[in-house]
């Protein structure tokens, strides 16, 4: 069982919602000075680049290195709904595809100032960012709250709320808030 802390803020230019939550083991008054590695799952949503502009602002405040990740999902579970034999073809297609983006936003990002590297991983998603995550020594994960929704977000649930709930470390969950309805 973990304490969770959170902290929302509200800006009136982007309308911009966070909440970080930390292992019961941090000490949250140091985690900002000993962030040195920062994972930022990427899913290619019409969000992703706010999330990315966020969080790359983030890390080089606080002098960290950034890692782009994305995973293709693997669709494990599914395979009896998928018997196809073009199935791994798309996979493999889905992964160089997205190489080919992580590769652009490396190179649209390298004046950071600690770094930026990024990674493509097939696989279930929220586990491989938590393996990721462990894998690397993250510091902390700045990940997206709202890249899927409708039918598919209860199928399959939230990335970011299993990736909350499992992680190694702090997370940061960005929210684009919707402009207020008149």
């Amino acid at each position: 069982m973990s304490i969770s802390y959170y902290q929302r803020l509200t800006t009136m230019e982007g309308g911009i919602n966070f909440s970080i939550s930390l292992p019961p083991t941090s000490k949250d008054s140091k985690i900002m000075n000993k962030t040195s590695k920062v994972i930022v799952p990427i899913d290619f949503t019409s969000t992703t680049g706010k999330v990315v502009k966020y969080a790359t602002s983030i890390a080089d405040k606080i002098g960290a290195h950034v890692v782009f990740l994305h995973v293709v999902n693997d669709f494990q579970g599914y395979d009896m709904l998928l018997v196809h034999p073009s199935f791994s073809l798309i996979t493999k297609d889905l992964k160089d595809k997205s190489e080919e983006k992580i590769a652009n936003l490396v190179e649209a990002y390298q004046d950071l100032k600690c770094g930026v590297s990024g990674k493509v991983i097939i696989g279930n998603v929220a586990k491989e960012i938590v393996n990721f995550a462990v894998k690397e020594k993250a510091d902390m994960i700045i990940i997206g709250a709202r890249g899927v929704e409708g039918l598919e977000e209860l199928l399959m649930g939230s990335t970011a709320k299993k990736v909350l709930d499992t992680a190694p470390c702090p997370v940061l969950t960005f929210h684009q808030l919707s402009p207020k309805k008149k």
